[in-house]
């Protein structure tokens, strides 16, 4: 006789939790890389503890930039640059200004895996490390000019770009900022039409940074001005006869010949000729 056969899961190990998580190890030995907990259970944005997490599996060296963890990433600019602040508020990120060779000043990132962990120490002689690229210095923002400063017509073309695209939202500070080129542009002879349509076409499907930042490329360098319309020359009117005295009347009158009788005396020689003729 078969015995009854079920489909019933095995029995959990004794000790095993009833609820919750259970871990299946393994002991990794290459291409892995140690957290401590109070970074992976870190309470707050999971944003900032991924971006930290992949932070220190890169090697040194690597760029950490914004840019660069927004080309890995699928959060924007606004959720990794938060991130990266938090890291930094936290101490576990740590930016700092040296001068390089020449003279060069360079901004240079330190990760730390444990927050005050001690101050950075040259990598050893026996594993040389990839030279890191020296991040870019930022620019000093020039100043804003005030909204009620600047072009109304560039102001109302900023404010609708959001009619032809939703993304294309913009603050007071941006359009401040961006009306001064969309003014060059209006004062090249290009349309509000065309500047709305060189402004929105061709985006790409997702924004990896501000539309504000994307705008000012593309309006980084004015368009050249619209060539004057060559003017048409009038038609010329016929040069005036001069005037001239009738050898019959002695009354004047224009004609381009001398020695010619007016119309009056020409009519009349013409009826004297008939009744001579008859």
């Amino acid at each position: 006789m078969a015995e009854p056969q079920s489909n019933a899961h095995a029995r959990a190990d004794a000790g095993a939790p009833t609820s919750g998580v259970i871990h299946i190890r393994t002991r990794l030995t290459a291409d892995f890389t140690v957290i401590a907990n109070a970074l992976a259970q870190r309470r707050g944005s999971a944003v900032t503890v991924g971006v930290a997490a992949y932070i220190l599996s890169l090697p040194d060296g690597a760029p950490v930039s914004i840019a660069a963890l927004c080309a890995h990433f699928t959060e924007g600019e606004i959720l990794i640059s938060r991130a990266l602040r938090e890291l930094e508020a936290a101490g576990y990120l740590v930016r700092r200004r040296e001068r390089g060779p020449g003279g060069v000043i360079r901004t240079r990132t330190f990760f730390y895996d444990v927050p005050g962990g001690g101050s950075p120490t040259p990598p050893s002689p026996t594993r040389p490390a990839t030279p890191a690229t020296p991040e870019p210095e930022p620019k000093a923002a020039p100043e804003t000019p005030p909204l009620a400063d600047v072009d109304e017509r560039a102001v109302a073309i900023l404010a609708s770009l959001r009619l032809a695209d939703p993304r294309l939202i913009l603050s007071r500070r941006e359009v401040a900022e961006l009306a001064p080129a969309v003014g060059r542009w209006l004062a090249a002879g290009v349309g509000p039409a065309q500047i709305t349509v060189a402004l929105t076409s061709r985006l790409p499907d997702r924004l990896l940074t501000r539309p504000a930042r994307i705008l000012a490329f593309r309006l980084s360098e004015p368009p050249l001005p619209a060539p004057a319309p060559v003017p048409t020359a009038a038609p010329k009117a016929p040069p005036a006869l001069p005037w001239r005295n009738c050898d019959g009347c002695e009354r004047a009158f224009r004609s381009a010949e001398p020695g010619r009788r007016c119309r009056d005396c020409r009519t009349s020689a013409s009826g004297e000729d008939l009744r001579a003729a008859c």
